[in-house]
């Protein structure tokens, strides 16, 4: 809203709405402002009464996405859960093997990290590359000949970050 459309509403609400003659009777006069207080206070109660449900429905709104802001998350999750199930199933069976197994246990693995990829959770494995002490957390230092220092050797622990932020640093062996 500009400052001239202000000024003019403004002028407005100084303008009488009734224009009184110097002739009228007191208790008329009495009794119209009498009308208008009314009015006005009624708006103001339904003013107040709308600011309250509203502040009722937000906090019903904010308590329901709290409550179900995982809901995606988990339904991600249950199938995962239901291919362990099925692997444990399947190696308590009389016929398991352990390829069999093994094979049904990438699967699950690599199952759960493509779901938990899709909420931003991503895997810090840095074996090879050069140690970074942003994602990494050298749990010890090796010397190797033909190897640079400061490489990578052994990750005992794989990282994770979180939208780009680090949540668990990856426990790694670093050359000397």
């Amino acid at each position: 809203m500009s400052n001239e459309e202000i000024n003019n509403i403004e002028d407005e609400n100084l303008e009488p709405e009734v224009e009184v003659e110097i002739n009228e009777d007191p208790a008329a006069l009495l009794e119209d402002a009498r009308n208008k207080a009314d009015e006005h206070w009624n708006e103001l109660l339904r003013a107040k009464a709308d600011m309250e449900n509203l502040r009722r429905r937000q906090a019903r709104d904010l308590e329901n996405a709290h409550k179900h802001a995982l809901d995606k998350f988990v339904a991600e999750l249950l199938p995962i859960y239901d291919s362990m199930e099925l692997g444990l199933n399947a190696a308590n069976g009389e016929e398991a093997s352990i390829e069999a197994v093994r094979e049904g246990l990438e699967m699950t693995m690599k199952m759960f990290l493509s779901s938990i990829s899709k909420f931003g959770l991503e895997q810090v494995n840095p074996e090879g590359e050069t140690f970074d002490p942003e994602l990494h957390q050298a749990m010890a230092m090796q010397e190797v000949e033909g190897v640079e220092a400061n490489q990578v050797l052994t990750v005992a622990q794989k990282g994770y970050q979180f939208n780009g932020r680090l949540l668990r640093p990856a426990m790694v062996v670093v050359s000397q």
